[in-house]
This record gives C-alpha cells, sequence and structure tokens, in this order.
C-alpha cells in the first residue's frame, strides 16, 4: 500500500514519534513523509518528499505565543498554495500527525485522512479540559487539521481510541540514574527570566537547554545550551527532576524514567492547558507562570516533590498496525481535484469556527 505520513514540524514532539512510527509503517508498505512547520530544533534522520511552510506559531519570550510573530511568519495564500499543490490521488492511505497541508487537501476533496495524534486525544469529551472552558482554543484544535477518523495519545487512556504516550526507543532503552541536577526545558520564556528566577532557588543544579544561546554558557550551578537531541536526553536521563512546559512528549519522558516533573503550561495555548490540568490530576505540580514568586514552591517541590508512577508499554507497533488493518484503501478522488481560492478557503474555515459556538 503506498501510505503518505504526514507530520507537524513546529515543535519536537511530533518529528519524536514519527521516528517510532515511520519504520513499522516502512516494513510492508510504501511511505511518502510530508514535513510542515517553521520552527523545530530536532535532526530528522528521513527523506522527506514534501517540505512545506504550513501554519505554525513562533514562542514568545513571556511563556506564551508571540502573535506578532506568527502573523508574519504564516501565510495564507502559501499555505492553500500548497494544500492545492499536493497529489490526493497518488495515496491508498493518509495518517496526519497534526498536520494541516495534508489534511485541508483531502478535506477539500472528501476524502478520509487518518488523525493520529495528541491533539485528537486532548480534544476527546473524555479527556481532562479546563473549567473555564476556550472556546477559540479549542475550535482551533479541532479544525487546524481537520479529520473524521481519530486515534490519539495521551497521558492515560481516556478512551478505546486513546492510547499512552509513544516512548521513542532512546529513552525507552536508557538507563536512568540520578546525578542531582535538574532539567529545565522552557522554550517560551527567554533566557534571562529563566536565571533572574533559577539563581533564587539556592544552590540547586540547573541545566536549562535553550531555543536562544548558540554556545554553552557555565554561570556556576547553572548551566544554558543550545537545544540538542542527545544533549538533552543525556540531561533528561541522569537529572533528579525536570520543569518543562506542559507539552506532551516531554513530560511523559520524564514521568516514564520515574523523574519528579513541574509543568508550566503556555499562555494562550489551549492544548498545554489541557495537558496541564491532566498532569494535575495525576499529581504533577502545576506553575500558571514563571516569576520570582515561584521560588517558594520551586524550592518546595525540591525538598519534598516525588515522581508520579505512570505505566506506558510498548505498543506503538501493534496500534499502527491495528490503525491500518481496522480501514480500507481511501477511495481516490473522481475527476479533477478540487482546488480552493484564498475566499473560498477563508469563507470555510470561519464556517466551521463559528460552528463551534
Amino acid at each position: 500500500m503506498k501510505i503518505l505520513y504526514a507530520i507537524q514540524g513546529t515543535g519536537n514532539g511530533h518529528l519524536s514519534r514519527a521516528r517510532e512510527i515511520i519504520p513499522i509503517l516502512r516494513k510492508n508498505h510504501e511511505v511518502d513523509l510530508l514535513v510542515s512547520g517553521i520552527r523545530t530544533e530536532l535532526d530528522f534522520p528521513f527523506e522527506v518528499k514534501y517540505r512545506f511552510n504550513g501554519l505554525g506559531f513562533v514562542f514568545g519570550a513571556k511563556g506564551g505565543i508571540d502573535l506578532t510573530e506568527t502573523y508574519k511568519k504564516n501565510n495564507i495564500r502559501v499555505l492553500l498554495s500548497e494544500i492545492n499543490s499536493l497529489p490526493v490521488n497518488e495515496y491508498q492511505l493518509v495518517i496526519n500527525d497534526f498536520e494541516p497541508v495534508s489534511a485541508w487537501a483531502y478535506y477539500f476533496n472528501n476524502v478520509t485522512c487518518i488523525s493520529v495524534s495528541h491533539q485528537t486525544a486532548v480534544i476527546n469529551k473524555n479527556a481532562p479540559q479546563p473549567k473555564d472552558s476556550d472556546i477559540i482554543g479549542k475550535a482551533v484544535l479541532k479544525n487546524y487539521a481537520p479529520s473524521k477518523i481519530k486515534y490519539g495519545f495521551h497521558f492515560r487512556s481516556y478512551s478505546t481510541n486513546i492510547f499512552t504516550p509513544v516512548i521513542r526507543s532512546q529513552i525507552r532503552k536508557a538507563v536512568a540514574e540520578n546525578k542531582g541536577h535538574y532539567t529545565v526545558y522552557l522554550p517560551a520564556y527567554d533566557d534571562q527570566r529563566i536565571l533572574k528566577v533559577l539563581k533564587s532557588c539556592g544552590d540547586t543544579k540547573w541545566q536549562v537547554f535553550s531555543t536562544r544561546t548558540k554556545a554553552r554558557l557555565d554561570l556556576g550551578n547553572i548551566t544554558i545550551e543550545p537545544i540538542s537531541n542527545d544533549g538533552f536526553v543525556r540531561s533528561l536521563v541522569t537529572c533528579e527532576g525536570v520543569i518543562c512546559g506542559a507539552g506532551f512528549e516531554t513530560p511523559a519522558e520524564a514521568m516514564f524514567l520515574k523523574k519528579k516533573l513541574m509543568v508550566i503550561p503556555m499562555k494562550g495555548q489551549y492544548e498545554q492547558q489541557c495537558n496541564a490540568m491532566a498532569l494535575k490530576e495525576m499529581g504533577v505540580p502545576v506553575l500558571k507562570s514563571l516569576k520570582p514568586g515561584s521560588v517558594g514552591k520551586i524550592m518546595q517541590w525540591i525538598e519534598n516533590g516525588s515522581h508520579v508512577e505512570v505505566d506506558y508499554p510498548d505498543e506503538t507497533r501493534k496500534i499502527i498496525n491495528m490503525v491500518i488493518a481496522g480501514h480500507k484503501e481511501i477511495v481516490p478522488v473522481s475527476g479533477p481535484e478540487k482546488k480552493y481560492s484564498v475566499e473560498r478557503f477563508r469563507n470555510l474555515i470561519l464556517k466551521k469556527i463559528i460552528a463551534q459556538f
């Protein structure tokens, strides 16, 4: 079977999961890869047939998304051109990890696209969500990469089509130990804001991974270094605890390794607010933001915090094979592929978002 596997490239979690899934897909099928996104710090060791700008978000420096830079980096005409350029007739099955170009291309042509992503699990009615519902945030998650068939990954299996996290082999095979330091990854905060807080936490040893620095900085009990896959994994495997955003892969890996965990969800990011709610229910401490007033809670966590027990078996092969076996080949488009104008695309998106209210 010829399969298109489309992956969101903004951030690192989707590509980390894809590293485990691609070899499984390619064992019995011909697989082309599509990656869209405007920001990632990890290398990707597979040949990608389609690379698109897609639709992504830019992290700010104060704990949230930089809306101005996000607007500058995204262009609806370019996005639509990418959507219209995808040859939807070439594939018998499409698996989508929160990737908008392929999702919309197949949506336009009324052809099945199978969503296999964390975001699918987040918006499931059985998954934890904030009490103060973010209607717009939820609408964005539902319509960013539309799909009728949905499978998801979450911190717990909240439904029959939600599975526990895909833990990459590099983490699953690692021998965890405790060398006493704490690992920090907060890409939505600038380095100086992070340092201001950590310097007030006594002589605790911190290893901070930054998207903004080009070279390692040694500041006594605090080091700051550029984000790299191997460096981050070494720090994660040997740390005592982790402070990170309320994403998905890093918290899941930290809990799998039996590390203490504290999360700070990004402001204005509905997915992370949902993740934070799920983690809080599991016993993970959650900070609303990183500021000097947070030092007391961080110190209390350092002194008295403990890891959360989880059970994340290696079921990736079983899950992917089940997804493929459970769905027939997609029905090819009959006649010319449908192409949308910018105005028609905007009207469709607006209609779908209004329908959420």
